[in-house]
């Protein structure tokens, strides 16, 4: 369902990605939910690769370059679609907001519960959600208890190009999961395996929410700056 109207000569919305894969998926969204939003993709695949060896903060000085030039290049508001790298952007001196995709994920996993699951295909985005959620939830004054998984070779297969066996594996390990009022795909990448679950707790992916949160941030820089 469209949300509302994006004001004309709003300004384009940057994301920024780490695999080419979700450009379409965020361009489906976009005709979707958001028509009449103007997207930049930026896609940096060395981003992830250097932050899964040295972590995140060893890529915090590119991130940076990268969001100065979207803003140059006319941008209103950037997405950060990686997890792994999202707190990293969210706290970068652009000038303009900046959103990680994660954010309204984690809200509504702790608005669901305080059992939340976060699985995950990378290692590297497992800290970051974890942190992400239970920020989340000192802000909502709700407890959490979070537990982590680590989908094994799911990676390997969506490097593969085999995105459903990736979706299928996500998928059979949120359906193992037990006692959860929620379960997180900690990565835009996983969001397939929603199709596949078959498990009766809410299982939370990040695109949609995050481009509606995006969307609207693109709304209120139009405002500001037109008043």
């Amino acid at each position: 369902m469209a949300g509302a109207p994006i004001p004309p000569r709003s300004g384009p919305l940057a994301l920024l990605h780490t695999s080419p894969t979700h450009v379409p998926v965020f361009d489906a969204l976009r005709d979707e939910a958001h028509p009449g939003l103007e997207l930049r993709h930026l896609v940096d695949e060395e981003l992830l690769a250097r932050a899964r060896r040295e972590g995140p903060e060893a890529v915090a000085g590119d991130v940076r370059s990268l969001l100065a030039g979207a803003v140059a290049d006319g941008a209103r508001v950037v997405l950060c679609t990686c997890s792994t790298i999202g707190a990293v952007a969210e706290r970068a001196d652009a000038g303009v907001p900046v959103l990680r995709v994660d954010r309204p994920m984690a809200a509504a996993a702790v608005a669901a519960g305080p059992r939340v699951v976060v699985l995950a295909t990378v290692a590297s985005t497992l800290e970051p959600t974890v942190a992400l959620v239970e920020e989340e939830a000192r802000r909502a004054g709700r407890p959490v208890d979070v537990r982590t998984a680590l989908v094994e070779d799911a990676w390997s297969l969506f490097e593969a190009g085999d995105t459903d066996g990736c979706a299928r594996a996500v998928a059979d390990a949120a359906d193992a999961v037990t006692d959860a009022d929620a379960i997180v795909l900690a990565q835009a990448s996983m969001t397939a395996a929603q199709r596949f679950t078959t498990t009766s707790v809410p299982v939370l992916s990040s695109p949609r929410p995050g481009l509606a949160a995006a969307a609207d941030a693109v709304r209120a820089a139009h405002a500001v700056h037109a008043g």
